[in-house]
């Protein structure tokens, strides 16, 4: 956040995760990730294969680490907010498969 200053609501994190994944390099890179995490946490759910929760979040976390640190440069909200961050990695993959992030990305200031 700038100055920052603490985000205290969603309301005020939203716009800020935005932001932060200005690139469309990087929020594709946490597209890839989030759907590697939720296929890895099917398999475990469906095969009984405990190595795949493990897998679920070296998948979810690595690619969208990558992006912030190489192509974003900028620290993953994550070490600060982690479950809104987590919620927001689901929130803008759901606004990218519905085709409604461009509008989210323009209300945050961020040009789609």
């Amino acid at each position: 956040m700038s100055g920052n200053r603490a985000v205290t609501t969603y309301a005020e994190f939203w716009p800020y995760y935005l932001q932060e994944h200005a690139k469309p390099a990087t929020r594709n890179l946490h597209f890839f990730g989030t759907s590697m995490a939720v296929l890895s946490t099917l398999a475990a759910a469906v095969t009984g294969i405990v190595w795949f929760v493990p897998a679920a979040f070296v998948a979810g976390y690595g690619p969208a680490w990558v992006a912030h640190f190489f192509v974003e440069h900028n620290r993953p909200g994550t070490f600060t907010y982690p479950l809104w961050s987590l919620v927001s990695d689901f929130r803008i993959a759901w606004f990218w498969a519905t085709g409604r992030l461009g509008d989210e990305l323009r209300k945050a200031g961020v040009g789609a």
